[in-house]
């Protein structure tokens, strides 16, 4: 298990990908269809086209780190065919690992402070 820094973006590649891809070929992804830097610290999910297999590529403080998991029964399931990129969250990453069909998932609006409008002191 690993746990990434808290605040963390999370992007998926909603395009399948070749498995045999390790560090330089997953990172040469994250600069071409990606358009993201691959030395942010951001995560990058990969997931292979029958979606049995997924590889997480991100940079800590010394070099690349892959986190992989290849599943015995089932798929990963993520139905964004839209774009090339998906943000998700840490829960959505976390559901998506254990099996979890995310367009299924209904979420509750929950406060965010991020979005409140700033109020004026008294």
């Amino acid at each position: 298990m690993f746990l990434p820094e808290s605040g963390v973006r999370v992007w998926l590649c909603t395009q399948p990908t070749d498995m045999r891809k390790s560090y330089d070929g997953l990172s040469a992804l994250v600069k071409s269809q990606l358009q993201e830097n691959p030395l942010s610290g951001q995560l990058f999910v990969f997931i292979n086209r029958r979606g049995t297999q997924t590889k997480i590529l991100y940079f800590d403080r010394s070099g690349y780190c892959i986190w992989s998991k290849r599943l015995e029964q089932g798929t990963f399931r993520h139905h964004w065919r839209d774009a090339v990129k998906h943000s998700l969250c840490w829960t959505d990453l976390n559901m998506l690992l254990e099996g979890i069909d995310l367009s299924s998932v209904q979420k509750r609006k929950r406060y965010d402070h991020t979005q409140q409008k700033s109020r004026k002191p008294l």
